[in-house]
């Protein structure tokens, strides 16, 4: 799925440390302050535990820990994006959540291949768009397998 696709246009802008990444709006349920989180055991470390939201158990995962980066203390703009992702939901840890914008197709080229971290597999591509690089992610890759059986088990299991 590319995200010249009309509805992946308007996109959500979040940060995780310097950088700025984006994730269509179809797929936002919402962004949430922090919330208490129970740690569910047996989960990869990425995945931090559990929150009740408004009734619905909800997985939470830090994207600063599934990308590898160092952890950071959470704060006053630390949010929670929630994502629905392969018929789920769950929540990505994220340090400051900013605006909603429309992406230009001329805007997005594909992932550039010079990226050298762990997040390049998670990449669908890349948008300069007013001295902005915007890295536009490909929710499917966040999540394994592993980690939607397990999260499933544990909203069964919570609701």
């Amino acid at each position: 799925m590319e995200y010249t696709e009309l509805e992946d246009r308007k996109v959500i802008v979040f940060q995780l440390g310097e950088e700025e990444y984006v994730i269509p709006v179809r797929h936002v349920g919402g962004i949430e302050r922090l919330h208490p989180i129970t740690r569910v055991p047996g989960t990869a470390n990425y995945i931090k535990g559990v929150i009740n939201l408004r009734g619905v158990v909800t997985p939470i995962i830090d994207l600063r820990t599934r990308f590898g980066m160092e952890s950071i203390q959470y704060n006053e703009a630390t949010r929670i994006i929630i994502v629905h992702v392969n018929e789920i939901e769950v929540g990505f840890i994220v340090d400051g959540a900013n605006d909603v914008i429309d992406l230009p197709d001329e805007a997005i080229e594909p992932s550039p291949d010079v990226i050298g971290t762990e997040v390049y597999d998670y990449i669908r591509g890349v948008a300069n768009l007013n001295e902005r690089l915007l890295i536009l992610l490909d929710l499917e890759k966040i999540l394994t397998e592993q980690d939607i059986e397990r999260t499933q088990q544990i909203s069964r299991m919570e609701g």
